[in-house]
C-alpha cells in the first residue's frame, strides 16, 4: 500500500506501486513476433527530464551499466554529449529534481526496498555526490524549498520518533541540519512558506479526520477541523511565494473536490476550479510566485484548463498539436519554457521542449525507442454500471487487429488488472502491463472500483469496510459487462494485481474461484489483521482512518470483520492456479502476508507458485527482477489462458529470484532457475 500526500490528500496511494511482472515458457511459444518483455519492462533509454531553474541544463535519468542514474546535458546539445553524474550500481534512482539555486540535483535512495529513504545531492558540474541525511533506519520527507533562500530547504526526519517526523532546516550547500522543533504534538504534515517558516500543520484525529492548525513556532492554533468523510479530498496544497495565499482543495459541502485560494489574513476563499464529474486532480503553479495558473480534471481522460489568457492559449495549442495525453513536467524559473511529457498511447511516450514565447515544440527524446516500430494497442475508456448503478470508469485494451470500435471479433481471454491503493486510480494512456497482455493475445480490463480516487468523496467513502464486498462486486460486475458485450470468454479470465490489487486477486481466488481461471497476487495482503498491525511506524497518523476504512481491530465487531474479509480465512476454497510474488523487505505488506497463505495452502495440499525477491520491497524496482517476474507470470498466464509467450532467454540474468514453492507448476520455471 502506498502512503503519499498528493493533490487531494491521497494517503495510501496510487497504484500501491506500478508492480512489474514477468514471463515464462510453455508449449506453443511465439508463433508471431512478440514485443520483447525487455522493451516493455526493462530500463527506458531516458526518463524524468527536468529543466534547471535557468533553463540552460537538462537533467534526466538513464542507464549507466544497466542501472538508472542521473545524467545532465546542456539544453540544445545532442544527448550524445550528456554526462552521467551518479554511479549507483544496484538500485535504480527513480526520480531527481533541481535545487532552487540550480547548484545541486537532489534525489532519494533506500536500501533493498525498505523505504527508509535518505536525501542525496550531486553537483551538476563536478559530479561530486553527498549524502545530506546520514541516518540508519530513518525516512526523510521534503516539506518545502524556497525561491528566496535557494540553498536551503525544510525536511522531515523521524530519527527521534519513528512515527512522527521532526522538521529540520537543511543547508544544501554545506549539509548543516538544524532541528526546527520537536514534533511532540504529533503533527502529520506541514506547510512551509517561501521564507522557510512553518506556517501550518495537520494533525490526525481519533475519528479519522484531521485538524488544520496555524503555527507560531511549535505552538499550534486550530483554525479548521476536517471530518473523516472529507479527509481524503480536502487539504492544503502549498502557498504563494508572498505568503498571502494558501492553495487548498475542498470537498465539504460538495461531492467533487474543487480548487480554492484562501487569503491567509482574512480566511476568505475564492473558487479557482471545479468539475461536475471529477475532482480537480492537479494544479499548475508559477515556479517563482506559486500562483495557480491552471488545473487538470480527469474523468475518462485528463483535460487541462487555464486560469490566465496566455496559459489557456498554450493549453489549447498543446492539445491541438499533441496526440493522446500530455502534462507539464518541468518549468524554468521564469515559466517561459516547459518540458512536456506526452503519451501518444499507441506510440512510445516522449518529452518535448515547449517555448512559450515562440509557441514551438521540439522533441527532446523518446523514452522507449525500442517500441517505436511495434504496433501498440489503442486504449478504450468505458463507463460500466455496477449492480447498484455506480459508474465505474474503466479502460479496455485489446490486441492489435482483434476487432473494431473497442469490441473484438470473438470473445478473448481476459486479464482483470486491479490497481493498488486502493485509494488510487487507473487512467487513460499507455500502460505497460496492458500493452504486454494485449500483445500476448489477452484483453486487458482496468476498473476504477469504488474507493478509487478522483471521482468524488462519495465514491471513495462508498468503499469503507467494503473490502471483499462492494469493491469486489464492482470487479465482478465489470467482467460480467465484458462477457455480455462479447469482449471476454467467461472460461478464460484471470485476476491480476499488486498490493490492494493483490488482495483482490487473493479474494477472487478464495471467494469467487468459479469466475477466474487463475490469479496472480503481488505483494498481497492475505490477513487484514496482521496487515494493519505491521504497517510502517510513520503511518501512525493514518491508522485511525485506515481502521474506519478497512476495519477496526480494537473492537469485537471490527476484529470479526477483518477475519471474515481476510483471504487467509477462506484458503480452503482455492481451486484454481495461483501465483504469488513478494519482496522480502516490503515495509507495507510484509513477507509474512505471503508466507501465511503459502503455509496454509501447503498444509491443505493446494498447489501454488511462490516467487520471492530478497532485495526488493513493495514492488520490484530492479529491472532484472521485474523482467524475471514478468517471465514467470507470462508462462503462468499462458498455461491457464492459452496466450502467447516469450521464452525466458536472458530474463533471469542478474535477478535474485527465489522460488520457495511450486517451481514445477509453471512451464519452464524449474529449468530457468536451475544452476
Amino acid at each position: 500500500m502506498k502512503k503519499t500526500s498528493q493533490m487531494l490528500r491521497v494517503s495510501l496511494g496510487a497504484g500501491m506501486l506500478a508492480l512489474i511482472g514477468m514471463a515464462g515458457g510453455a508449449a506453443g511459444a511465439a508463433e508471431t513476433q512478440l514485443i520483447p518483455r525487455s522493451a516493455i519492462f526493462g530500463n527506458p533509454q531516458r526518463a524524468g527530464a527536468q529543466l534547471s531553474p535557468n533553463g540552460k541544463t537538462i537533467s534526466f535519468l538513464a542507464p549507466r551499466d544497466g542501472v538508472m542514474n542521473v545524467w545532465v546535458v546542456e539544453r540544445g546539445q545532442s544527448f550524445e554529449t550528456a554526462k552521467p553524474l551518479t554511479n549507483e550500481k544496484v538500485r535504480p534512482i527513480r526520480s531527481a529534481s533541481w535545487s532552487e539555486s540550480g547548484a545541486e540535483i537532489l534525489f532519494t535512495q533506500d536500501k533493498g526496498g525498505d523505504e527508509n529513504f535518505l536525501l542525496y545531492a550531486v553537483n551538476p558540474q563536478t559530479g561530486a555526490e553527498r549524502k545530506l541525511t546520514d541516518f540508519q533506519g530513518v525516512r526523510v520527507l521534503m516539506y518545502g524549498s524556497s525561491h528566496s533562500r535557494p540553498d536551503e530547504m525544510v525536511v522531515g526526519i523521524n530519527d527521534r520518533d519513528k512515527a512522527f517526523h521532526d522538521p529540520y532546516l537543511l543547508n544544501i550547500r554545506n549539509g548543516k541540519l538544524e532541528r526546527i522543533f520537536e514534533n511532540t504534538q504529533r503533527y502529520s504534515g506541514f506547510v512551509v512558506d517561501d521564507k522557510l517558516a512553518i506556517r501550518f500543520a495537520t494533525r490526525s484525529m481519533p475519528d479519522g479526520g484531521f485538524q488544520f492548525l496555524s503555527l507560531d513556532g511549535a505552538e499550534g492554533k486550530v483554525i479548521d477541523t476536517i471530518p473523516f468523510e472529507d479527509g481524503q479530498t480536502t487539504g492544503p496544497q502549498g502557498m504563494t511565494a508572498d505568503g498571502k495565499i494558501l492553495n487548498w482543495v475542498e470537498s465539504r459541502g460538495r461531492d467533487k473536490a474543487a480548487l480554492y485560494e484562501i487569503e491567509v489574513a482574512s480566511g476568505s476563499k475564492r473558487l479557482v476550479g471545479e468539475d461536475s464529474k471529477a475532482d480537480v486532480s492537479r494544479a499548475l503553479t508559477h515556479p517563482s510566485t506559486g500562483k495557480i495558473t491552471g488545473y487538470g480534471v480527469n474523468f475518462l481522460k485528463n483535460e487541462w484548463r487555464g486560469l490566465e489568457k496566455d496559459i489557456s492559449a498554450d493549453f489549447a495549442f498543446l492539445s491541438a498539436n499533441l496526440k493522446g495525453q500530455w502534462a507539464v513536467q518541468s518549468q524554468t524559473e521564469s515559466d517561459r519554457v516547459w518540458l512536456i511529457g506526452n503519451d501518444p498511447v499507441t506510440s512510445p511516450s516522449r518529452v518535448l521542449v515547449f517555448d512559450r514565447d515562440t509557441r514551438s515544440l521540439t522533441e527532446l527524446y523518446v523514452s522507449r525507442p525500442a517500441l517505436a516500430n511495434s504496433k501498440l494497442p489503442e486504449v478504450c475508456p468505458v463507463e460500466i454500471k455496477s449492480r447498484d448503478q455506480q459508474t465505474l470508469v474503466s479502460y479496455l485494451t485489446l490486441p492489435v487487429g482483434s476487432g473494431e470500435n473497442c469490441k473484438p471479433k470473438v470473445p478473448l481471454p481476459l486479464v482483470l488488472n486491479v490497481h493498488g491503493g486502493p485509494w488510487a486510480r487507473d487512467q487513460y494512456g499507455y500502460h505497460p502491463e496492458s500493452t504486454w497482455f494485449a500483445d500476448r493475445g489477452y484483453a486487458s480490463l482496468q476498473v476504477n472500483f469504488r474507493g478509487s480516487t478522483g471521482f468524488g468523496k462519495s465514491f471513495v467513502n462508498g468503499a469503507d469496510q467494503e473490502w471483499g464486498r462492494k469493491m469486489h462486486f464492482d470487479l465482478i460486475d465489470a467482467i460480467d459487462w465484458a462477457i455480455a458485450n462479447g469482449v471476454a470468454d467467461p472460461k478464460r479470465i484471470a485476476i491480476y494485481g499488486g498490493s490492494y490489487g493483490g488482495y483482490a486477486a487473493l479474494w477472487g481466488a478464495t471467494n469467487t474461484p468459479e469466475r477466474f481461471a487463475c490469479a496472480v497476487a503481488i505483494v498481497a495482503p492475505s490477513n487484514l489483521k496482521t496487515l494493519l498491525s505491521t504497517v510502517p511506524p510513520y503511518w501512525e497518523s493514518f491508522k485511525n482512518q485506515m481502521y474506519r476504512r478497512v476495519g477496526d481491530p480494537r473492537t469485537p465487531e471490527g476484529s470479526a470483520l477483518l477475519d471474515e474479509r481476510s483471504p487467509l480465512t477462506h484458503v480452503s476454497k482455492i481451486s484454481r492456479p495461483l501465483l504469488i510474488g513478494q519482496g522480502a523487505n516490503d515495509p507495507r505488506v510484509k513477507q509474512a502476508e505471503a508466507d501465511q497463505i503459502v503455509s496454509a495452502m501447503k498444509a491443505r495440499g493446494i498447489p501454488l507458485t511462490y516467487v520471492l525477491y530478497p532485495d526488493e520491497g513493495h514492488g520490484f524496482a530492479r529491472p532484472a527482477n521485474r523482467t524475471s517476474f514478468y517471465a514467470v507470470s507470462e508462462a503462468f498466464l499462458s498455461k491457464c489462458l492459452g496466450g502467447k509467450f516469450e521464452e525466458v532467454g536472458s530474463d533471469f540474468k542478474g535477478s535474485t529470484i527465489q522460488v520457495p514453492e511450486g517451481a514445477d507448476n509453471v512451464p519452464g520455471l524449474r529449468a530457468a532457475i536451475s544452476p
